[in-house]
């Protein structure tokens, strides 16, 4: 859920399945009446701008919203995300989407074959990368500050230090029940996921078994 705090003068950019819904829990109370939040899930909010008005979810691009802001607002303010393992991340995404039907929980190894040689049957808000999110048009890194999932309550408390928010313990939201992701994948399987997320890979430096 994209969140644009005028009163902390932060920009919050959320990746799905990583995280957002915890920021989002430890902020909400800290927001100002002019701030502004898009969500779909738990609650509905929408961001009033054309841009967004008609978007059915809480996860735009961060050039998305560099240009409903304006690139000079853009840059006095704090931008943040929460990046994490793109290997856990698709595990992760595999038990959401499939948490109603059975069929990650049945044969796990061949829903997420499945997933990953079927891009164009899956969620695109959830299947693209954690790079599409936070780059420009060019593929540059536009986001200020990257909390990372396996680190996040401390870099959280950085995000804090630098917009003013007051440090929260933060809480797991809206979680995926799977067990530690190496466990789902064969050597084929997590070569192939790595090779489909290579950018993430390469930008943020992860490795399977992290």
């Amino acid at each position: 859920m994209t969140i644009i705090s005028h009163r902390h003068r932060f920009v919050f950019i959320a990746v799905p399945k990583s995280a957002s819904h915890s920021i989002r829990f430890a902020v909400r109370d800290q927001l100002g009446p002019q701030d502004e939040e898009q969500v779909a899930l738990f609650v509905r909010r929408r961001i009033e701008r054309p841009e967004f008005a008609a978007v059915g979810h809480g996860h735009q691009l961060a050039r998305e919203v560099r240009a409903a802001l304006g690139v000079t607002v853009w840059e006095q303010y704090c931008s943040f995300a929460v990046i994490r393992n793109p290997w856990e991340r698709f595990v992760s995404y595999a038990a959401f989407m499939m948490r109603f039907n059975g069929l990650f929980v049945q044969d796990p190894l061949g829903t997420l074959r499945w997933m990953l040689a079927n891009p164009d049957q899956q969620s695109p808000p959830h299947f693209r990368s954690q790079s599409d999110y936070l780059t420009d048009d060019a593929g540059q890194l536009i986001v200020q500050h990257l909390c990372r999932a396996e680190t996040l309550q401390a870099d959280f408390a950085a995000v804090c230090a630098m917009t003013g928010l007051a440090p929260r313990v933060l809480e797991v939201r809206n979680p995926s029940e799977h067990r530690h992701y190496t466990e789902y994948y064969d050597a084929a399987l997590a070569q192939a996921v790595g090779e489909h997320y290579r950018e993430d890979v390469e930008r943020f430096g992860y490795r399977f078994g992290d």
